[in-house]
């Protein structure tokens, strides 16, 4: 399997996410199996592919939570620490409450 684009990835629905997580997992096990075997140099290439696709549809699935969750917390008085943007303290503190 041929690396995947990441926009591809952006369309798919969180079912269709998981599923193509759970084939790169199955993948990766067999490309395993074929290493402690000994198996052709093409497949212990492949490994570093299929780790970091697999590395693709996890950050995609983990964005589109985060997104989902920031809309659901837009206009509410009180948000999730790991919502707020990133500031140093000095920053924060600097802040007034309109801000």
């Amino acid at each position: 399997m041929a690396r995947i684009k990441v926009h591809e990835l952006r369309e798919k629905s969180k079912t269709e996410l998981l599923a193509q997580l759970k084939e790169f997992k199955a993948e990766l096990a067999l490309l395993r199996v074929a290493k402690v075997t000994g198996g052709a140099p093409n497949k212990l290439s492949k490994i570093k592919v299929v780790r970091l696709s697999i590395a693709q549809v996890l950050t995609v699935i983990s964005q589109k939570q985060k997104a989902a969750l920031r809309e659901a917390y837009k206009n509410k008085k009180f948000m999730p620490l790991d919502l707020r943007p990133k500031k140093t303290r000095a920053i924060r503190r600097r802040l007034t409450k309109h801000q």
